[in-house]
């Protein structure tokens, strides 16, 4: 009851294989590869990395570059300070990440995965320190064989030789981790206060356990779990074919060509003995980080990182055969077919994407960096003053959400003759968040009706912002005596 037998009818075999639903995974064993794509992994790879480690020691206008305040709740990114108040920002930035995800997924296939996605990132670089500490891929073969220097009562030498170089993996692998927890931390925290506040034994609690938790995450996905977390705890590989098409540029085996496999002489006739091209080598397994034969079809778990196209370029070189056995392409080229861009899907997208990346710039372009909210005394509905006037009170609540000090005029739009009190210019300093209460006084013989609508305007006085004054209007009700 807990085998399963799964069959796959291709253009010329039968393919009948049995799994065993509860079998253990076997352990990958990656080889390392070189070759174009490789390189190209590495180039958008370090930028990405070196941006997340230095761009929380960079300062601009006198703060941290990037910094998730939250006990200020205030997102500082370079020159832009967001407040909960621009909380729709937020929400255009995730709809457009999304779209942007399926525009490419739909052209490119899977290589945000495969060249910029942080567990293929961070995973190659725990590989790396797994390389350099225990060797290449049939040297940590043989070391996992080698008994563990606890069984053989101190006397192994291989196995203390086993024993120090597995030390040294997990040190580099906790050292890597532990530096992506802080930097990480350091987003919100803010990165030289987390440092000071450490080396001074001042940090709090709550620092030390997200820390601690972050340390231990990226040490247990990139070094533990690594092709695990792509093919089972990632949601992108189930819902990738959503996206796809006959013309999404995917990684597959020619197998026209490369069928049948077999080995032979570099010299040999081997199309006379009915081989194809494929020398059946398994380097594309070997290479492959989450262990699958690019040979089967698209797979789920392919990630997209072009390692066995590397690996077999390299075999067609060194076998004076054409390079491309194993290559980006498309399932129509793959048919005989031409690639096309006129596809209703990706257009759709790309049009979606275009839109609200031009409302987006238009929301972020117009966004004034003043709040200003009324909240009129409920306490009474209105009372009577010296002189026979009618008075409400309001409590005002300003954000100067600007980089600069301000100095605001307050102005009643809808109440004419109304007198505004205190009538004096307000002072908010950068960043700050000002409570105000004033009072409105009004002759009932000019009211039009005991309940009209007015607004508060708000202006700064000092110079425009990007060519506008810097305002902000906030509506409320007068109260008045009803009329007999």
């Amino acid at each position: 009851m807990n085998k399963i037998q799964v069959t796959e009818i291709g253009s010329e075999q039968l393919d009948s294989r049995v799994f065993n639903l509860y079998e253990k995974k076997e352990k990958i064993y990656v080889r390392k590869m070189e070759g174009l794509f490789q390189s190209i992994r590495l180039f958008s790879g370090w930028p990405l990395l070196l941006g997340y480690f230095l761009l929380p020691w960079l300062n601009t206008d006198g703060h941290q570059a990037i910094l998730f305040d939250l006990p200020e709740r205030k997102f500082h990114i370079f020159w832009l300070t967001l407040w909960p108040q621009d909380f729709t920002l937020l929400m255009w930035t995730l709809a457009i990440a999304a779209f942007a995800l399926f525009f490419v997924t739909t052209l490119w296939g899977r290589v945000w995965c495969g060249y910029t996605c942080p567990q293929t990132v961070w995973t190659a670089i725990f590989m790396w320190a797994e390389q350099i500490t225990e060797g290449e891929r049939n040297q940590r073969i043989k070391l996992d064989q080698v008994p563990s220097v606890f069984s053989a009562n101190g006397r192994n030498k291989a196995g203390w030789n086993k024993l120090w170089r597995r030390g040294l993996k997990h040190g580099m692998w906790l050292g890597i981790a532990a530096l992506t927890g802080v930097t990480f931390i350091g987003y919100f925290y803010g990165i030289r206060d987390l440092v000071s506040d450490a080396l001074q034994w001042q940090l709090p609690l709550i620092a030390i356990a997200w820390s601690v938790f972050f340390t231990l995450a990226t040490y247990i996905n990139a070094g533990w779990m690594r092709e695990h977390v792509c093919i089972y705890m990632c949601p992108y590989a189930r819902f990738q074919s959503a996206m796809f098409d006959q013309d999404t540029l995917i990684i597959s085996y020619d197998e026209k060509r490369g069928e049948q496999r077999g080995s032979r002489k570099r010299s040999s006739d081997y199309k006379a003995q009915g081989l194809g091209d494929c020398i059946d080598c398994t380097l594309c397994v070997q290479v492959c980080p989450t262990g699958i034969d690019i040979r089967d079809g698209l797979q789920y778990e392919c990630i997209g990182c072009a390692r066995c196209i590397d690996a077999c370029d390299s075999i067609m070189a060194k076998m004076d055969y054409p390079k491309g056995l194993i290559s980006y392409t498309t399932q129509n080229k793959l048919a005989g077919g031409h690639w096309t861009w006129k596809r209703p899907k990706l257009i759709g997208y790309g049009v979606a994407l275009l839109v609200m990346l031009l409302m987006f710039a238009g929301v972020l372009y117009t966004r004034m960096p003043l709040r200003l909210d009324v909240i009129r005394d409920r306490g009474q509905l209105y009372q009577q003053v010296a002189g026979g006037m009618i008075e409400n009170v309001y409590l005002l609540k300003i954000i100067n959400m600007d980089r600069v000090d301000h100095l605001y005029t307050l102005s009643i739009d809808g109440l004419p003759d109304a007198r505004l009190l205190p009538d004096q210019a307000i002072a908010i300093t950068a960043g700050e968040i000002s409570e105000l209460m004033v009072r409105v006084q009004m002759d009932p013989d000019r009211l039009q009706d005991f309940n009209t609508r007015f607004d508060f305007i708000l202006e700064a006085e000092q110079a425009p912002v990007k060519g506008r004054a810097l305002r902000a209007r906030s509506e409320s009700r007068y109260i008045g005596p009803r009329p007999l």
